[in-house]
Order: structure tokens, then sequence, then C-alpha cells
């Protein structure tokens, strides 16, 4: 059997649709399985055990080109799978024009009539019950599978061990990732130097993230110079990171991707949720992680599904009502 597993939106999404493709080993360990991802994201199956090939799609330039050239070449691979965890019209008519059997994807993709099955997927919200990205994703393959997801993992092969090795010692150490694409997913600046200065001053500070996170990295670094703090920022991969995160005495991320990192390896976490929240159904999902938000109940939050550019209010409460203590607590 030759399976393709489509996820073209961000790293965080890629991460958790990861749940997708341990099931279908779980199930066919002999069949072939593969997966297309946008630029920038296939990094993270670098040596990847269960993947045969990972297709990438640049929609940085000539996006509709590649996207055209991109369907020829899964129409000649003749797959007999192809689950779509998209939900846009790009994938839906590469799903469509894949030539695959059976074509599994969610009911919102505007292609989805055209699907073998389709499921719903349904965002949570703060007045009732809701279901995790990884059950949802797991819809797609229930008819093949079953109905329980498998966990997120990525695979940090022995180079990349072997390049954060220098990091992991005999010392404790915390992973902080203090940056989001959005403004109000991420924690202010003076928050976290705050929380900071609770950290023993025995215990290593990691700051990660991109390499646009390097200022946000340093200026927290800066404000902490009594404490043994290194920026990590752009200077690890995204599997160097995962390693990293794997060994930390505890990990602070945002809701954001390196939350997804963190969870791909199991590793200690506390999620800081400001307008976003964790109803929609992408928290953390490490034996050991906990969400801290604010406890008001805020009219205005959650104020979007992906965070802005600026708080709409011009207060930032969900960020600035968080207790710092909340987070100090998760240091020992």
């Amino acid at each position: 059997m030759k399976i393709l597993v489509i996820q073209t939106a961000s790293i965080g999404d890629v991460i958790l649709s990861t749940a997708v493709v341990e099931k279908l080993r779980a199930f066919y360990a002999e069949a072939t399985i593969d997966m297309l991802v946008k630029k920038g994201c296939e990094s993270l199956f670098v040596a990847h055990p269960f993947l045969n090939e990972v297709l990438v799609w640049d929609k940085g330039r000539q996006k509709t080109l590649n996207l055209l050239h991109l369907i020829a070449v899964v129409r000649k691979k003749h797959y007999d799978v192809v689950v779509n965890v998209q939900r846009f019209f790009s994938t839906g008519l590469l799903t469509v024009l894949s030539g695959a059997r059976q074509r599994f994807g969610f009911a919102k993709n505007p292609l989805s009539v055209f699907f073998t099955k389709r499921y719903p997927h349904n965002i949570g919200d703060s007045q009732g019950a809701f279901s995790h990205e990884v059950y949802r994703n797991q819809q797609l393959i229930s008819s093949i599978t079953d109905n329980s997801p498998e966990r997120v993992r990525l695979y940090p092969s022995k180079e990349q061990w072997n390049s954060v090795s220098k990091y992991i010692g005999d010392r404790a150490y915390i992973c902080v990732a203090p940056a989001s694409l959005w403004f109000t997913k991420q924690f202010p600046k003076h928050k976290w130097v705050e929380f900071l200065h609770h950290v023993d001053s025995d215990t290593l500070i990691y700051l990660i993230g991109g390499k646009d996170d390097f200022a946000l990295c340093a200026d927290i670094a800066n404000s902490i110079p009594e404490k043994r703090t290194l920026n990590l920022a752009g200077k690890l991969s995204l599997l160097e990171s995962a390693a990293l995160m794997s060994r930390a005495s505890m990990n602070f991320v945002c809701d954001s991707s390196p939350m997804h990192l963190a969870t791909s390896v199991d590793a200690p976490t506390t999620a800081v949720y400001c307008s976003t929240i964790p109803e929609f159904g992408f928290g953390p999902l490490s034996s050991n992680s906990t969400i801290v938000q604010a406890k008001d109940n805020l009219a205005c939050r959650p104020c979007g599904l992906h965070g802005h550019r600026e708080c709409p209010q011009g207060n930032f409460l969900c960020a600035e009502n968080i207790d710092i203590d909340d987070l100090v607590s998760r240091l020992s």
C-alpha cells in the first residue's frame, strides 16, 4: 500500500499531524508512507524512520506553478490512499487529482465533496467540551485504523543529538521559547524577565527560537545578567531544539510551535496562553504538561483563533493578568 499524508500548514500543525503517520505505521507496517509539507517544514523529517519520502511545496515563489508540478508528481506515484489534513482549496485540488482510490479529508475543504470520506473539523470554545487536534486528525483514518490516535512524535538524529550534547551536562537547565508569530499569543518581554528572576542561580537558562527571535531573546538575557543565560535563538534546527527540550527540567513556551516540539519528544512543558484558549484543541500533550493563563473571565478572550498583531482592546489583560507565581511553581 502507498499512502500520502498532506499537511502544508504551519510547523505546529505539521508536527501534530505526525500522529497520523504513527498510526498508519502501526496498522500498516509494510506500507510506503510519504508526507507532503510546505517548504521550511521538511527539516522536521530528516532521517525519519517511517517516512519513505517528503514532498515539498514551495509556496514562497511561483506558488501555483509549483502546485501544478506537485500534482503531476503525485499522480505518477499512484498512491492508494491520500490523507489530507489541510482544509484549503489547493490541497483539496491535489487530493482530488491524485488518482488515489481512497481520499480522506475534512468537510471544510471546498473540494471535499469529491473525497471518498470527509469528516467534521470543529474548533472548540470556552463554553463546552472540545476535542484536541490529534483526535480531529485521527477521524481521517478511522475507517482504515481505529478511533484512538497515536502520540505526536519526531525523531532527532544521532547527528542532531551530538550537536546539542555540549549544552546537556550535569547542571539542570530550562528552555524558554518566548516568541510567537502573533503578538497576542506572546507573553510580554517584561513578564518573562520578571519570571526568570526567580530561577535558581545554579540553573541554566536556554532561550530558544528562530532567527527572527534573536533580538527578543537577547533583550531578555541582557535584563537578567545575574543569571546563567544563553541565547540559542536561530542557532539550532527544529530537531536540535526538540532534542535539547527533551532533557530540560522544564520548557516554558507560548501557544506556538515550540510547544508542539516539546510534545513531539514528550518533554516537560509549561504553556503560557494569552489571547488564545486551550479549548481550541491545540494544547500541549506531554505527560508532564500544564497550561498557565489569566484567571480572570475576560469577555474579550479569545479574540481570535490565531491571535493579532496588537491587542484589540489596547490593554493586553489576557497576558498582563497572568500570575507569575503560576510559572514559578513549575520550576520545582
